[in-house]
């Protein structure tokens, strides 16, 4: 059972009817936490009530070591509790289930046949049917409240008037046997993937396939791309227009500015035709605003925005749209925490929304007109996107620990939260998963720092441990309460190490100010906070000082390569995708706003800040054994950050070792290779602080 638990003190909760739960039990383990285990776990996502409040749909993936795959598939089970029913299996990724409003069928987007389209079927997988049929393919479906139309995504030409054009250009680009790329402005790549003539763009189509509109046409992405928040588009509850973020800037490379846009349905026509009417700006803020929301009744629209253009990372605040006179109005501006997800009360009257607080994720609420916000779920876990069913008597949510992966919950009016999956339960049981304590440390500047320790199973007190630290990327991100497939603290565990996770200066959670503290200091306050933590920790009985170890990735990378020419109290490190050089990374890097913003400009702008703290000037003092990581598909970090660390530490006659992945980017997917990367950065780690003989 989840250790989160509910507020009932307040007369709120009395009112809403949430209970608080009782302890979970404990479970007794004995195998260790294997990354082989860690890939056996089913990770579900996209969770969807159906419109009577009886059904609930959700996507399982599972990692398949075998081919090397995570198919994707979709179940439905009972909101009371019972069985969780697989009711899709033919191709590899079926997923985005959204309810149609009769609550007996289920759009979704499947690849079976060999392309990803649009595919309508019943609640039990039956009477499947295909939607769509684009050459350009399909993602990201909505169902209209009345049940007639799709709303769905697609990469097409911008210049194409219908789908023969845009199957025509697509059948002749594959069939060139030129692959030159060819660029006039930025962004012309992006994350992992390399920009082409297509753009993403909305559509709308019949649910029987007729009427395909494109309701985006023209140069521009839409929705623009969005990292971590929720859709970047909503229907409105009359079925007559969406609202979308779109990045209208000249040179989206180095602008935050998404702006909120509406646009009429219509009953559908061949897209580019002219008959789509511009779509309507109805936000004016510089920065970010993003993740639009319709109020049930239609009068409002919630989302989320920014106020510092060029900042990826400024607060994210809570706004309300009043549609009938376009005024927007800020419901959190004395909340020094950023705003996540979003969800709307049935009778429109009330925002709860998620907000993480010093590694947790709680939900909270706050009235439409205004006023304080008041918890509603609080506790040391990490909640996320919550919904109603539509009497508002029964809230699904997803919750996750650092010892426990996604599953639902519910909670019931006059009830107490229970577990609505158990699809981990008896792989978990069977291994050993310790819980995450946390701590506090003072700075010389009077800072206090918190940080997340995990211990091996069965530790003993008297006895003398190796220490890993984790430092995590952004900058501005942090270790939480939450669950994690890429840096998985209970594998490091399982492997004998007693994990330690710093939340230094730029992580979020924590205040604006202490997010803000980074920016031009990334190897300042950020590295004397890891520091103070570090001399706290081998102060430790069980601490073993001659042992300490540290790994990152990206901005955690670049720490690593900072912390390699500053101190040599740390006797190994790994770096993955971490920034070198700083001056060749902010050239080579793809959102130019980011290094602009950290660094007060470009290198020929800022290059007193560059050069203080570029790892690359302190090659001399290298001499900690280091396994490097990169993807060669890595454009956020691109690949040669990594190569010319290497080259360093070669130079230096310093032991270390090369891992790239040709076929990865950013972050290490694909399950074999994740499976390599851990067994590499494992093997390394243990090598290089094996107890002195």
């Amino acid at each position: 059972m989840s250790s989160i638990r509910l507020l009932t003190a307040a007369a709120l909760a009395v009112q809403l009817g949430f209970a608080q739960r009782p302890a979970a039990p404990i479970s007794i383990a004995t195998q260790p936490f294997s990354v082989e285990a860690m890939l056996e776990l089913r990770r579900i996502s996209e969770h969807q009530i159906s419109p009577d409040g009886k059904l609930v749909a959700f996507t399982v993936e599972t990692a398949n070591l075998a081919d090397n795959s995570k198919p994707r598939q979709i179940y439905v089970m009972p909101l009371a509790g019972g069985e969780a029913r697989l009711i899709t299996s033919a191709g590899t990724a079926n997923f985005r289930p959204r309810w149609m409003p009769d609550s007996k069928r289920i759009a979704f987007v499947s690849n079976r046949g060999g392309a990803q389209q649009l595919w309508i079927m019943d609640a039990d997988g039956s009477n499947s049917r295909q939607v769509t049929r684009l050459a350009t393919e399909a993602d990201g479906v909505l169902v209209t409240p009345d049940g007639n139309t799709l709303i769905f995504t697609s990469e097409v030409y911008p210049d194409c008037f219908d789908e023969a054009c845009n199957e025509r250009k697509l059948n002749a680009d594959k069939a060139s046997k030129v692959k030159v790329r060819t660029y006039t402005s930025l962004l012309y790549r992006h994350w992992d993937t390399w920009r082409g003539p297509r753009r993403k763009h909305i559509f709308a189509v019949k649910t029987d396939g007729t009427l395909l509109r494109d309701l985006t046409p023209g140069p521009n992405e839409a929705p623009a791309y969005n990292f971590s928040g929720p859709d970047g588009i909503a229907v409105s509850p009359d079925s007559k227009e969406i609202c979308f973020e779109m990045n209208t800037d000249a040179n989206p490379a180095a602008s935050t500015n998404t702006d909120l846009f509406v646009t009429p349905i219509g009953d559908g026509i061949t897209p580019g035709l002219g008959q789509q009417p511009e779509p309507r700006r109805v936000s004016v803020n510089n920065a970010a605003d993003a993740s639009p929301s319709y109020s049930p009744d239609g009068r409002y629209i919630a989302f989320r925005a920014q106020a510092r253009p060029g900042f990826e990372s400024d607060r994210w605040r809570l706004m309300v749209l009043d549609r009938t006179n376009g005024r927007s109005t800020g419901l959190t501006e004395n909340l020094d925490r950023w705003v996540q997800s979003l969800t709307w009360s049935p009778d429109s009257k009330r925002i709860f929304f998620t907000m993480e607080d010093r590694g947790r994720t709680s939900v909270q609420m706050v009235a439409v007109t205004g006023g304080a916000t008041r918890p509603i779920i609080n506790g040391p876990s990490t909640v996320s996107d919550v919904q109603f069913t539509p009497d508002g008597k029964t809230m699904l949510y997803a919750e996750s620990s650092a010892s426990k992966p996604i599953e639902l919950y519910r909670t019931e009016s006059g009830g107490t939260p229970v577990p609505l999956t158990h699809l981990n339960d008896a792989l978990l049981n069977r291994h050993s998963l310790g819980k995450l304590e946390d701590f506090y440390v003072d700075t010389d500047d009077r800072s206090r720092v918190q940080s997340f320790l995990l211990k091996p199973a069965g530790f003993d007190e008297s006895k003398k441990y190796p220490i890993l630290f984790l430092i995590h990327g952004g900058p501005q991100n942090s270790w939480g309460e939450d669950w994690s497939y890429r840096w998985n603290p209970q594998v490091f565990a399982s492997a004998g190490f007693v994990v330690v996770m710093p939340n230094p200066r730029g992580s979020t959670g924590y205040g604006q100010r202490f997010i803000d503290e980074v920016s031009g200091d990334w190897g300042g306050k950020p590295y004397t906070d890891i520091v103070a933590t570090a001399t706290y920790i081998e102060r430790q009985a069980w601490a073993d000082p001659n042992r300490m170890a540290a790994a990152g990735a990206s901005y955690g990378g670049y720490m690593v390569d900072w912390m390699m020419g500053h101190t040599s109290r740390f006797r190994a490190y790994v770096s993955h995708a971490g920034v070198f050089d700083l001056k060749s990374m902010a050239l080579e890097t793809e959102e130019q706003w980011f290094p602009i913003w950290e660094f007060g400009g470009l290198p020929s702008e800022a290059k007193e800040t560059y050069e203080k703290w570029s790892p690359s000037n302190f090659i001399p003092q290298f001499r900690t054994p280091t396994l490097v990581v990169a993807g060669e598909q890595d454009f956020r970090v691109p690949y040669g950050q990594g190569l010319q660390l290497f080259s360093a530490l070669q130079s230096r006659n310093v032991p270390s070792k090369l891992l790239v992945f040709p076929d990865e980017g950013h972050w290490i997917l694909k399950p074999q290779n994740s499976a390599l990367w851990y067994h590499n950065v494992i093997d390394w780690l243990t090598e290089w602080t094996r107890p002195a003989q």
